[in-house]
């Protein structure tokens, strides 16, 4: 994986959302980066847009804080309605945005660790 954050990267683009259907307040987030707890984020996310020009990219969700517990892999463009019950019934609560192909071993070095890679924002 790369080594340096460039501050100015405009994918992926990862937009989040209060209420499910993509409805209520929203943010944008660019870049690689890793939310740490969904609920503390705006006040709850609920559904979210992944959007990259890479097909590598990687969004990652995770059933508990700091990117820990059970997770799902999602690759290349994605959105999602409700984040309610989409990982084996459980809901998301961390998630990583990348534009970068993580590995299931490098996933699972995240979460033994919880810490990110190098040139990723935590937020």
């Amino acid at each position: 994986m790369a080594n340096t954050v460039n501050p100015l990267q405009t994918y992926p683009r990862l937009t989040v959302y209060t209420d499910e259907n993509y409805r209520g307040r929203s943010a944008i987030y660019r870049g690689n980066l890793g939310i740490v707890d969904l609920d503390r984020r705006l006040g709850g996310i609920e559904s979210l847009r992944f959007f990259s020009t890479s097909a590598n990219a990687t969004l990652v969700l995770f059933t508990r804080p700091n990117f820990r517990g059970t997770f799902r892999v999602f690759r290349g463009n994605t959105n999602i309605r409700d984040l309610d019950d989409i990982i084996g019934d459980n809901d998301a609560e961390s998630l990583i945005s990348t534009n970068q192909r993580l590995t299931l071993a490098q996933i699972r070095a995240i979460r033994d660790s919880g810490n990110l890679p190098q040139g990723y924002r935590r937020l």
